[in-house]
């Protein structure tokens, strides 16, 4: 029991650190590893469930995840990099950070989406204005931020 104790401090330590050092974003960052373990966890019971569960399956999921933290990091080294751009060349204004938070928020809406299609599997119903509100997010997301392609691949491909 005593080193159940010990992990459960060092999670919260970190929660802690990551909402203490990144503020709102840190917060945003840790809803999106949240909804990563959700998507992993849930789609490792649907497949179960159906007896389908494969480890060949798995470590694709995982590698996946994986792709998706690195594209999280590229994001917050854009606005690392972008922000001490404006601000040493004095171009008159100041770089907000977007690029990281709106990256987390779709990588978010998408890990949640996938939730919900892996509940289905498992036999439970889901209210259609829930997935119908994932879908308006992540299309909101991609014509104010780009051409929607990168949400249509990810739909294709059960992502």
């Amino acid at each position: 029991m005593e080193h159940a104790t010990y992990i459960k401090a060092g999670i919260t330590a970190f929660c802690a650190a990551m909402a203490t050092i990144l503020g709102w974003r840190g917060i945003l960052a840790l809803v999106w590893v949240a909804a990563m373990v959700l998507d992993y966890l849930s789609g490792t019971c649907a497949a179960l469930k159906n007896g389908n569960w494969s480890s060949q399956t798995a470590r694709q999921g995982l590698w996946h995840k994986a792709g998706m933290v690195l594209a999280v990091l590229v994001a917050a080294l854009a606005d690392l990099g972008l922000n001490v751009a404006v601000s040493e060349l004095d171009l008159g204004f100041v770089w907000p950070g977007a690029v990281l938070p709106i990256v987390l928020l779709w990588y978010t809406l998408t890990e949640l989406g996938s939730v919900l299609e892996n509940v289905v599997v498992m036999g439970a119903p889901v209210p259609s204005w829930l997935t119908k509100a994932l879908k308006v997010g992540l299309t909101a997301i991609d014509s104010k931020q780009g051409t929607g392609k990168e949400t249509e691949e990810a739909e294709r491909n059960g992502d």
